[in-house]
């Protein structure tokens, strides 16, 4: 766990599950563009459940980490963050990030990603980040510049979202000093 005041990030736990699905489906617009598999993973609690237990394993066995963001006195889930497509020999991996509607605006996932970045480099070893985001997500781009990750390029139709035409994302990285 890591405190950041009133909330805290940790590591997915199977007793998440409800609070997750809640989470999910209280932000279903803010995340159907963007994170559209789990968004359809998470649109009851028994979803939630398998979910959930997937991303222990997943955790677990360092192929994907998932991180909760909740408060800590209600435990309430108000954001999630991954560190996901890791490439264990170049020692890469790339976030990706949702926060509540009602928190947006706020700085919490530029937290987040502060100290998570700390995180991946000084307990997973990794030595370079990525966030890709398209361009018209200022909030994303914003959290990218706010932790120094430097623009790399655009990745031409990177992106295809459900039943819509491929988008060009942005690159964004940021080395192991």
């Amino acid at each position: 766990m890591i405190s950041l005041g009133e909330f805290e990030i940790n590591p997915i736990q199977k007793d998440d599950a409800w609070n997750l699905c809640n989470f999910i489906v209280a932000n279903e617009d803010r995340l159907k563009l963007f994170f559209p598999k789990t968004l359809e993973q998470n649109l009851n609690p028994t979803l939630s459940k398998f979910f959930v237990e997937k991303k222990v394993k997943e955790f677990n066995a360092n192929e994907e980490f998932l991180f909760t963001i909740k408060q800590s006195k209600s435990q309430e889930i108000i954001g999630v963050t991954y560190i996901k497509e890791l490439d264990w020999d170049k020692k890469q991996g790339e976030f990706a990030y949702c926060i509540g509607y009602q928190y947006e605006g706020q700085g919490m996932t530029t937290k987040v990603v502060r100290e998570l970045s700390n995180y991946a480099f000084e307990v997973l070893g990794l030595e370079s980040l990525q966030i890709i985001a398209h361009k018209t997500n200022i909030g994303s781009v914003k959290v990218a510049i706010n932790n120094n990750f430097n623009w790399t390029k655009t990745l031409e139709k990177a992106f295809t979202p459900t039943n819509k035409t491929p988008m060009d994302m942005e690159l964004y990285e940021l080395i192991k000093k």
